[in-house]
């Protein structure tokens, strides 16, 4: 997710707006008889939504209506795989860091071909017609009737948000003899449904430009024209800081990521990335790509451009793979776009990275609220997210740019997939980098905004009205994985009842849009041609590439082993140097921060006239970033001695 202007799509991703579900279970994966089902037959967990309730039913779904469905596989030994993918992550295991090829694990835990077959042979004698199977899922499609009779249950119509959807009015299952074949079905339900019809990309979005005045380094020019704040005058927002910056205020050193590979996820691909990434790193003095440097695993064809604002990921892309290569100069990267921005389209990309390999490290800045997940495509999630786990792939998500999310829901909650106990989840700080590059210290990101009044002489409304903030909180769904037993307090593990929950963000990195980061993209210039141009941007869709790119250092750091997944890591490291430890209020607890930012009225240029506002740091919902482990940083943000401590086991001094 990522934020960047004072226009309408300044917090969210563009595929915020849509279902994008993930991890709902714990360090585990569901097996089909969870629930239970008639005599003869497993339940596959999850299947009903939970809004599919019988006040907001609507009555039963036609039966000459039509369905598509993917039927995922379980693969060998799913709870092995599972214990497998703890144990490699566990510095305390004897399997520690015994990673698997490809190739490996798919043959040791991947689908055989006699699961593919037999749940091929079942869907079409059920009437459903078979149109793909690979070595994650069978998918089919068929009437209603067929589908009912397949999955043993009945699918009816409910109202959801103002919108009808179609659902299974009861869990469904599969005969027992498939008990060992079936992870989970999706598809019954189709909020939302699954398109697949070619459609081109369009253009890119239209020129986005940042106002000055600006400050070059955190505090380099003050507004002393303007209102005082907090009993001081603020200084104005940088102009986006860049890789340089960046390394210094985490502490890269003398490592540059070479010989470690990350993947970005995102939907669609820019038609200009190569070029845009080659002009920013030659204009801001980041090394120059080396030829293959960076590449892009693309799916045959796109869907619902219109729909997922197909351009506007162009600039999620672009920001992904230009911080990456700030912050991790030697490090490859591939790009792998999904079709589109829903869930078996992203599942793909994930799925391509595992297949093949294709990385050490998956930076993915996407995701919607817990509220839209599903059990049976958080499975697929997990499945693919432990897979990753036992080759030694770590997965990095973006906590998400709504805070509590109560602003944007009217319900408090964490975002997905980053509620998964399988992904390292990043959240979000406002960074103050001095002159020289020297860090001076971060609050959590939580922004507060109140205008200049029209005759200048104050603020309207301060300290303002929110705005946005980094993602966090306490999962409703994932239990709590064992690496964050004894570090999150039980004021957050429990606040949503007497069980510890998975709670967000691991860890952190700057993503406050006010002291974000310099970003340039070819746009729709006014005049309707293309052009480079570069604007400030943030959200922890920047924070999520950032710690990709410290990650991508640490493994160099650490003799170029592969890290996996880092969770059991990063949290082994809690209390030491190793972090900045973030608070709302680092000068004090009675000195709040702000600061000034103008904008064009337009967008553009001046012709509109200017926007100036003041915007209070450290403010993030009913968010608190405190001393320890909170709900806005995580354990806290890399701090100097964070990648050296890769380079020899870790010994807590």
């Amino acid at each position: 997710m990522r934020s960047s202007r004072a226009r309408s799509r300044a917090v969210l991703s563009m595929a915020a707006t849509l279902p994008l579900l993930a991890g709902a279970l714990a360090l585990g994966i569901p097996n089909a008889s969870a629930d239970s089902a008639p005599g003869g037959r497993d339940a596959l967990q999850g299947t009903k939504p939970a809004w599919a309730t019988a006040g907001a039913d609507l009555g039963a779904t036609s039966d000459s209506g039509k369905v598509s469905v993917r039927v995922h596989l379980a693969g060998r030994d799913a709870k092995g795989l599972a214990a497998y993918a703890a144990a490699v992550s566990d510095s305390q295991s004897a399997s520690y860091r015994k990673f698997l090829s490809a190739d490996q694990a798919q043959a040791r835990f991947g689908a055989t071909q006699q699961q593919i077959d037999q749940v091929g042979r079942w869907l079409s004698s059920n009437g459903l017609t078979v149109t793909g199977s690979n070595r994650h899922y069978v998918s089919a499609t068929g009437e209603v009737a067929a589908a009912e009779k397949a999955f043993g249950t009945q699918l009816r119509n409910y109202r959801k948000g103002g919108r009808t959807y179609r659902a299974p009015a009861s869990t469904a299952s599969v005969p027992a003899a498939l008990s060992d074949a079936v992870l989970a079905v999706s598809g019954l339900d189709n909020a939302p449904h699954k398109s697949s019809h070619d459609e081109a990309l369009p253009p890119p979005d239209a020129v986005f430009r940042n106002s000055g005045p600006f400050s070059t380094y955190y505090g380099s020019k003050t507004a002393s024209s303007l209102p005082s704040a907090y009993g001081t005058k603020a200084p104005y927002a940088v102009k986006g800081y860049t890789g340089k910056q960046l390394r210094a205020a985490y502490g890269a050193g003398r490592w540059t990521g070479k010989g470690v590979t990350v993947a970005i996820t995102d939907a669609y691909a820019s038609p200009t990335i190569a070029k845009d990434a080659a002009e920013y790193a030659k204009r801001n003095g980041d090394a120059p790509y080396r030829r293959g440097q960076l590449t892009q695993v693309l799916p045959d064809d796109y869907t619902r451009t219109e729909e997922c604002g197909a351009s506007g990921w162009y600039g999620e892309e672009t920001l992904d793979v230009e911080a990456v290569h700030a912050v991790a100069p030697a490090a490859d990267i591939v790009y792998v776009g999904g079709a589109s921005c829903y869930d078996a389209d992203l599942l793909d990309s994930l799925n391509k990275v595992v297949d093949h390999r294709l990385a050490d490290i998956v930076s993915n800045s996407w995701g919607d609220v817990e509220a839209n997940e599903t059990p049976d495509v958080a499975a697929a999630y997990d499945q693919v997210f432990m897979m990753g786990a036992i080759e030694g792939i770590g997965f990095y998500f973006s906590s998400g740019d709504d805070g509590d999310n109560v602003a944007s829901t009217g319900t408090k909650q964490i975002d997905v997939p980053s509620n998964s106990a399988w992904v390292t989840s990043v959240g979000g700080t406002a960074l103050a980098v001095g002159k020289h590059g020297k860090y001076q210290w971060e609050t959590g990101w939580g922004t507060l905004k109140s205008s200049l009044s029209e005759d200048g002489k104050s603020w309207d409304g301060f300290p303002g009205a929110y705005t946005s903030g980094a993602g966090g909180g306490t999962s409703s769904s994932v239990k709590q994985p064992f690496y964050q037993r004894g570090v999150v307090p039980d004021s957050l593990a429990r606040a949503n009842g007497k069980q510890r929950m998975r709670t967000a963000p691991d860890i952190a990195a700057v993503a406050d849009p006010n002291t974000g980061f310099l970003v340039g993209q070819t746009q729709t210039l006014p005049d309707g041609s293309l052009g480079y141009d570069e604007y400030r941007i943030g959200g922890t869709s920047l924070a999520a590439p950032v710690i990709a790119g410290v990650q991508a250092l640490a493994q160099q750091a650490g003799h170029g082993r592969p890290l996996g997944f880092a969770n059991p890591a990063i949290y082994a490291r809690y209390g030491s140097k190793a972090y900045h430890d973030v608070t709302d209020h680092p000068l004090g607890p009675n000195r709040d921060l702000a600061v000034v930012r103008v904008d064009y009225a337009n967008g553009v240029d001046a012709a509109d006239g200017l926007l100036t506002s003041l915007r209070g740091l450290g403010k993030d919902a009913s968010l608190k970033a405190v001393r320890g482990y909170d709900d806005v940083t995580g354990v806290g943000t890399p701090a100097a001695g964070y990648v050296n401590s890769y380079r020899f086991p870790f010994r807590r001094h």
